[in-house]
């Protein structure tokens, strides 16, 4: 993970050796929700895996304290505005309009220093950017790091102004549609498709029996994992409640939301089908659990699917949020729910009542990533050849 360092050698995914060098990767990452450092951790493993020195940093924290809190609330600020944030990102941030510039203009100002003084302590092979204001930033200071090969990795299906530069050496996105959004403002631009990175205990999860036994779920009843990103938004509580006052068990994670945890707390002491949880590191066993997997749009779509289970959509998460629910839908074993409470009731409902949960316990290896994270880096020719 961040900061992980492999001094002689690293195995493959195969249980091959690969001898470490002294190559070093800086990865910038972003504090907005746990999306980013969750795909920081993925590649920073890999990384390790391939002999690399890797350390992560959080961009809005390089911006200084009070930059850097203010970035994070004024993003929370447009959340909490309906249709605030879906005119910025529609009108301006997959346009490239002025707003996206100014944007970008004032993080790097922030930013840049920060990043020059980082390297010029310790230079790196590989600068990795998993936030759009990273990748700005990195493309200001490439021409000082001549030999340094800057890299841009975006799960979002619309690839933004924000996050295209032309002194971007590589592009990692999640589907070709996320590539030609790249190209559309870097037409030249070098871009390797490659899955979702997943973490490990994902393609490891207890079987359901297991997980419903150590959970105090009946083996037999209606079950549903009901999140929505660290941030919990969307009508967690009230939904639970009507979920369980309809006979379903709801294992419902707040997140980092610490008020939302004390509200679904309170939620289970009236309603025992509701197993509340904070933030937490048992999704795998949550997921297994679980018939269904009600969620925003994010990473926790791909590990939904890792496991084997069917995906109810919240859209709940404006701009980016509603260009990546549709890539999800397309991607299959998917549907979507609106955040009305009563709505959602009947959507959980029909689902549950259509799906018959895979008895698998696993969907696809860690393989596909690995392979395809490494033919990518061999397109800037660090690479080892796997």
């Amino acid at each position: 993970m961040a900061g992980d360092h492999m001094d002689d050698s690293a195995a493959g995914p195969a249980g091959r050796t690969r001898r470490s060098g002294e190559r070093r990767a800086l990865l910038l990452s972003g504090s907005l929700g746990m999306g980013h450092d969750v795909m920081a951790q993925a590649c920073s493993h890999s990384l390790a895996l391939r002999g690399f020195s890797t350390r992560t940093l959080d961009s809005l924290r390089m911006m200084g304290g009070r930059a850097g809190s203010m970035g994070e609330a004024v993003f929370r600020g447009m959340l909490a505005v309906p249709g605030l944030y879906d005119a910025v990102h529609f009108s301006q941030m997959r346009s490239g309009g002025p707003l996206s510039r100014v944007i970008e203009a004032t993080a790097s100002r922030f930013l840049v220093p920060e990043l020059r003084l980082t390297l010029r302590e310790q230079p790196v092979e590989l600068l990795l950017s998993i936030f759009a204001t990273g990748a700005a930033a990195a493309s200001r200071i490439k021409s000082e790091h001549p030999g340094m090969v800057t890299a841009v990795f975006c799960t979002d299906v619309c690839v933004h102004r924000l996050w295209v530069h032309d002194n971007t050496d590589l592009y990692l996105v999640t589907s070709a549609t996320a590539a030609r959004f790249v190209r559309r403002f870097h037409p030249q631009a070098r871009i390797a498709v490659v899955p979702p990175p997943v973490r490990q205990p994902f393609y490891d999860p207890p079987t359901q029996d297991a997980a419903r036994d150590a959970l105090g779920i009946p083996g037999d009843a209606r079950c549903v994992l009901l999140m929505s990103g660290s941030w919990g938004l969307g009508p967690l509580v009230d939904g639970a409640r009507a979920l369980a006052e309809s006979g379903v068990w709801v294992l419902a994670v707040a997140g980092r939301n610490a008020s939302l945890a004390a509200r679904l707390r309170r939620l289970a002491r009236t309603h025992r089908q509701v197993i509340p949880f904070g933030f937490t590191d048992r999704i795998p066993e949550l997921m297994a659990a679980s018939d269904l997997i009600i969620t925003s749009s994010g990473d926790t779509c791909s590990e939904a699917r890792v496991i084997g289970r069917d995906l109810l959509l919240l859209d709940v998460v404006p701009g980016h949020g509603r260009d990546n629910l549709q890539l999800e839908l397309d991607r299959g074993r998917a549907d979507v729910a609106s955040a009305d409470t009563a709505a959602l009731r009947r959507s959980v409902l029909a689902v549950l009542d259509r799906i018959k949960p895979p008895s698998v316990r696993v969907v696809g290896t860690p393989d596909a990533w690995e392979q395809a994270f490494g033919a990518a880096l061999s397109q800037v020719e660090l690479g080892n050849g796997w």
